[in-house]
């Protein structure tokens, strides 16, 4: 579901505004669906910041710290709706508001296909994967991938001629592996890469599938090569599916681990996968470019149905923090109306936030 809101609208943002989103977006207690809800309710972050309590917000020369520590690196601060913003990103559910960039532009306004699998690759997986890499360069797409060993590697050497994007589970500075360094210099310089953490942000297991979620959602389509049971590429084919996204398989021996999750998609219904050619095939209808994403109307409040909200919103909450998220998915309405909903819950003391974008109702 795609929640109305101004971030389609394409234009540049002010400086102010840029550090603003920056400052909603990096606090504890604000991930993206709030941020989106904050952003329709007020219309801009300055405004947002202006009515909700300052210590929501980290303060403004911590984010002028990042976002100068970013440019000294050669980096940029792309927010969504601004035109530089990857348009396949910008249409998914709840979108990065910020990425930080570093490389080509050109590479990451490109039609792409992302190729993920497993970190302990075979000889003979890796191969696949830079040929296929190779291939589908040659014909005209960008590959995105996330830099870790393996898979990736193999998939990010073979696109390197033709147009790579690594996206970083960590802030953009930051290389993991460190034996990958040498590559990540290259992308850098003949392809793109991007995060949405903050600047020197170290890698932590919660925050690959917030990676992953942005490599499927650059993409038209997710090429699975190989993959455990459980891995971080099945959870990345997952989100895949869930974005709209075509998953492909390349089915494996059942007597390699490396291929019971490659295998296990197939049976899910994957797009069975021997070559590039068959990723083209099935593309093949969608290859035009993206449309316009849609202009939507800025969200607008309606009395009774936040009135509403707000009595469920309470009945749901206790003293234990509940995730946004979740308390979004359980309703079941917009994320701007929910948001919007717990600002004014906010505003009278009756909810408090707490730590991993969480609430709960207050004196807990």
């Amino acid at each position: 579901m795609q929640q109305p809101t101004a971030r389609h609208r394409q234009r540049e943002l002010s400086e102010e505004e840029r550090l603003a989103r920056l400052r909603l977006i990096r606090s504890d207690t604000i991930g993206g669906v709030t941020f989106w809800g904050l952003i329709n309710r007020f219309g801009s972050a300055l405004e947002a910041i202006s009515a909700v309590k300052p210590k929501t917000f980290i303060p403004l020369d911590e984010a002028q710290r990042e976002l100068d520590a970013l440019r000294e690196a050669g980096g940029r601060l792309i927010a969504c709706g601004e035109p530089d913003y990857p348009r396949a990103l910008a249409a998914v559910d709840v979108p990065p508001p910020l990425l930080s960039v570093r490389g080509s532009l050109e590479v990451l306004a490109r039609e792409m296909i992302a190729i993920v699998g497993a970190r302990n690759a075979s000889a003979l997986g890796a191969r696949f994967a830079r040929e296929m890499a190779v291939e589908l360069g040659s014909a005209g797409f960008a590959v995105a991938s996330g830099l870790a060993r393996g898979i990736d590697t193999a998939a990010h050497k073979g696109s390197l001629p033709t147009g790579t994007c690594a996206v970083m589970a960590g802030g953009i500075d930051v290389v993991y592996p460190p034996e990958n360094k040498t590559l990540y210099d290259e992308i850098v310089e003949r392809g793109v890469v991007v995060s949405e953490l903050p600047f020197s942000f170290k890698p932590v297991a919660q925050h690959f599938p917030r990676r992953n979620r942005i490599i499927s959602g650059l993409a038209r389509g997710v090429v699975v090569v190989e993959a455990a049971m459980n891995s971080g590429s099945l959870i990345t084919a997952r989100i895949a599916g869930e974005q709209g996204r075509d998953v492909f398989a390349v089915p494996g021996s059942p007597l390699d681990p490396r291929a019971r999750g490659t295998n296990g998609l197939l049976r899910q219904g994957a797009i069975l996968t021997e070559s590039a050619e068959d990723v083209l095939t099935a593309l093949q209808s969608t290859l035009e470019p993206h449309a316009e994403p849609p202009r939507a109307v800025l969200w607008q409040p309606n009395a009774d149905e936040i009135s509403g909200l707000r009595r469920e919103i309470l009945n749901r909450l206790g003293p234990s923090p509940v995730e946004i998220d979740e308390l979004v998915r359980q309703i079941g309405s917009l994320p701007a109306a929910v948001a919007a909903a717990l600002l004014d819950l906010e505003f009278e003391g009756k909810i408090s936030r707490h730590a991993g974008q969480k609430v709960a109702l207050s004196g807990s």
